[in-house]
């Protein structure tokens, strides 16, 4: 499954792919993000862990702009998300231009969220045909090199009733390269997944990581993390507790909060 890596998007300038400073988010009276500062570099896997309720999900959904910081700035690749900078006060992006920024950043989601009444192959190809008006000819070509990258080359007509939840994950994340993005953020891709089929899916993002992709995952896999990942930050409560190098973090962590965590999951 190697060789993804021309379906990669790469940064355009010697910045953090991610940048996050002084980050909030309330909803309502509950607020879930409370200062968070953190980069992520070019071709680095960026994981994240920490209980549920911790903000790591929210934290994700703001980088692409599904869910709006209360507070401070996120920049992709140099730019700043979700608004424009005019002095001292942001206004927030058109949604046709917001709408712009997301196609650089492919998002894989617990639930595979596949089109239910399409194949695999046509699951793959739809965004770069309604998004970026690719033709169908070129889009089925992609897809269908990208679902053979995936492991799924025998499975193109398949639709996702008839799929294991590994497949239909693999079938997602496919769907995301076929925009070719520059950034993928995994929101616990794993967690919906029996046991014996969280493998296949850990085997694709490997590769994905070999080849060069930036990524932020939102993991409880600590394998994965301490095997692939490049940065590690645990978070609890709306904030950064402790961040490093994974395989120190989670040997040797420092933080009595990160300590009481990973007892429990280790």
């Amino acid at each position: 499954m190697s060789g993804l890596g021309k379906d990669i998007g790469k940064s355009t300038g010697g910045h953090p792919m991610v940048r996050a400073e002084g980050v909030h988010k309330s909803f309502g009276p509950a607020h879930i993000l409370k200062g968070i500062d953190l980069e992520v570099n070019p071709r680095e896997v960026f994981c994240l862990i920490g209980p549920s309720g911790s903000g790591k999900s929210t934290f994700l959904r703001c980088i692409n702009h599904l869910e709006k910081i209360s507070a401070g700035r996120l920049y992709v690749d140099g730019e700043l998300v979700g608004y424009r900078q005019k002095g001292d006060r942001l206004y927030e992006l058109k949604e046709r231009e917001v709408a712009a920024q997301r196609r650089d950043i492919g998002m894989v989601f617990q639930r595979f969220n596949l089109f239910p009444h399409m194949t695999a192959l046509e699951n793959v190809m739809e965004a770069p045909v309604q998004v970026k008006g690719e033709s169908k000819a070129a889009a089925r070509e992609r897809a269908q090199r990208l679902l053979d990258r995936v492991g799924l080359g025998d499975r193109t007509g398949h639709y996702p009733a008839q799929l294991s939840g590994g497949q239909q994950q693999r079938v997602a994340i496919a769907r995301a390269l076929a925009m070719e993005p520059k950034l993928m953020l995994f929101d616990e891709p794993t967690s919906a997944l029996d046991p014996e089929l969280v493998g296949e899916v850990l085997d694709v993002m490997r590769d994905l990581a070999e080849d060069g992709m930036t990524m932020i995952v939102v993991t409880h896999e600590m394998g994965f993390a301490r095997e692939v990942g490049d940065s590690l930050v645990f978070m609890d409560d709306g904030v950064v507790v402790e961040a490093g190098h994974p395989r120190e973090v989670l040997t040797n962590p420092q933080h009595e909060r990160t300590k009481s965590f990973l007892s429990k999951v280790l």
